[in-house]
């Protein structure tokens, strides 16, 4: 009954295991989830307030469909500022940043086309990519290079039918961060293969070594690069559901026209707080990246005392995406975790054809939800193979 094209996409692997916590936690099951893709923190007070503000004000009708003036020069302004950036206001598109990977696909991806992205790599870039009729060229990268995906594994897969390259650093579900040369060299590859790039930064702001680099500010790169943001990690507004993307100018009317005929626009209160999100204090997202590298030290001391999980440690984001040494799929290992530890972690196969034989945990969890977990998981697997 349903379009042929959803026969190329399966099952979200991150949201079914959320559906299956939830339903242990209804029944009464103690469960520590290490599956989340989101921040445990509160939205900041001030967005919070500047949304009632804007509620009370009775701000709740369409905007135009590429935001509020207000929204689209603040990203500007932090686009330019912090990642050296060189768009305007005319070049932001406020959107839900998954919305915004996903028109970005519809609108530069024709059937057949290939585009190169890391495996492992988030679950949602492959079902884009496959909705819009492109076939995912998968790196699989290693822990030797701390997982990142470098310009020579890049060269290797590159053919006549290659359109883009899909870039997530910090990276979702490894933490891993591209090094300036690794950004270099792939520009030198856009631009002398003729490819575009879509670069996802959500992550930007949770790093804990090396830095970010916007491979849009690299020389030549602006005018194929389509550059995501957005507001759900970096400042925990996941359920806002506020974005962004940068574009040069001929690209950007396409998304814009993607934009019209689905969202229309985001909502226009949610925007209002965006604008205090990016102009206001800074001082709860340094915090909350604290919290995170401590939280990270926390997993990595813990993960020592299981001999059979390994895993280089993260410079970004909040997941680490240890191998483990058992005879066992991953979604096997993790229905197994989740029964007998009862820790949710997500599938490795999930983020990738080659990435079994992985867990992602995320440590977007207390601190002592991740001492107990670690504990749990450590003891399950000690009793695995016996």
């Amino acid at each position: 009954m349903s379009a042929r094209r959803l026969s190329r996409v399966p099952e979200s692997g991150t949201v079914k295991i959320a559906n299956a916590v939830s339903k242990l936690r209804s029944e009464g099951v103690d469960i520590i989830s290490f599956s989340t893709g989101e921040p445990d923190f509160a939205t900041p007070d001030n967005i919070t307030q500047a949304c009632v503000t804007s509620l009370n004000k009775h701000f709740t009708h369409y905007t135009p469909s590429v935001g509020i003036p207000e929204l689209r020069e603040a990203v500007a302004e932090k686009s330019r500022t912090e990642n050296n950036i060189p768009c305007e206001a005319a070049n932001v598109l406020v959107t839900p940043s998954k919305q915004a990977i996903f028109m970005t696909a519809l609108a530069m991806i024709n059937e057949g086309d290939e585009v190169i992205l890391p495996d492992p790599s988030w679950v949602t870039y492959d079902a884009c990519i496959r909705l819009a009729g492109g076939i995912p060229k998968y790196v699989k990268v290693s822990a030797e290079n701390e997982y990142r995906m470098t310009p020579e594994e890049i060269a290797e897969l590159i053919t006549p039918a290659t359109k883009m390259i899909f870039l997530n650093t910090p990276a979702n579900p490894t933490g891993a961060v591209a090094t300036e040369a690794d950004m270099k060299g792939i520009a030198d590859l856009a631009i002398d293969h003729d490819l575009f790039v879509m670069s996802d930064e959500v992550y930007e702001k949770i790093i804990f070594e090396g830095k970010h680099i916007s491979i849009a500010s690299l020389p030549g790169m602006f005018e194929r690069t389509i550059t995501i943001n957005g507001m759900s990690k970096m400042y925990a507004m996941t359920g806002w559901r506020l974005g962004w993307v940068i574009a040069p100018p001929e690209i950007f009317k396409f998304l814009n026209t993607l934009q019209t005929h689905s969202l229309t626009c985001c909502t226009s209160f949610a925007q209002q707080a965006g604008v205090e999100a990016l102009r206001g204090p800074q001082d709860s997202v340094k915090k909350m990246v604290e919290e995170f590298r401590v939280r990270r030290d926390i997993v990595m001391e813990e993960m020592a005392k299981i001999p059979t999980l390994n895993a280089p440690k993260p410079k970004g984001a909040f997941y680490i995406f240890p191998t483990y040494d058992h005879d066992i799929s991953s979604i096997d290992l993790t229905e197994y975790l989740l029964t007998n530890a009862h820790v949710a972690v997500t599938p490795g196969s999930a983020f990738g054809p080659a990435s079994d034989g992985h867990v992602r945990i995320s440590y977007a969890c207390s601190r002592e939800d991740l001492r107990e977990g670690m504990k749990r998981i450590g003891e399950a697997l000690s009793k695995l193979d016996r």
